[in-house]
């Protein structure tokens, strides 16, 4: 095979990876990203949150850095949803929704809850860490995953602005 063939197409392979991005990045990425019911059956979807910042929390009931976030979430989202941020939790690794329910009961979790299971997980990508935040921007662009113990002081550099 001719080099000069062989390198036109590694540069061209290399460009339309570098410029186009959004072609190897899952469906869930897009505008409209996600349609999830919680456990109230009130359907979210990111479309729904146009204008406001979205950060999606996957968690766990047994995970030490998850609870220590909660606290900081239910400030943020009590004291922003009416204006420019929301959150949605989604839980995973549990044994029912009786157990969620209790959980959520007892730490005063305030923001929508869904239970993630496979179908939900998919529209989002990995959530192979916990805790894991997948944060959206008003126009409904993914902006930041981030993985590990996100905090309130965290998520406001990252969205511009005190609670």
């Amino acid at each position: 095979m001719n080099m000069r063939f062989v390198r036109l197409c590694l540069i061209v392979s290399l460009t339309v990876l570098v410029l186009m991005p959004g072609l190897l990045m899952p469906s869930a990425y897009a505008a409209d990203g996600f349609n999830i019911r919680d456990m109230d059956g009130k359907t979210h979807t990111l479309a729904g949150y146009k204008g406001k910042w979205v950060l999606v929390n996957f968690w766990a009931t047994w995970c030490p850095p998850c609870l220590e976030e909660i606290p900081d979430l239910v400030l943020l989202h009590d004291k922003r949803k009416s204006k420019d941020f929301a959150v949605i939790g989604i839980a995973v690794d549990y044994q029912s929704a009786a157990e969620i329910r209790r959980f959520a009961d007892d730490n005063l979790m305030s923001y929508p809850l869904v239970l993630g299971e496979d179908k939900v997980i998919e529209q989002f990508g990995s959530a192979d860490a916990l805790p894991t935040s997948y944060l959206y921007n008003p126009q409904g662009k993914l902006v930041k995953i981030h993985r590990g113990l996100i905090t309130r002081t965290t998520i406001e550099k990252l969205i511009g602005g005190k609670s």
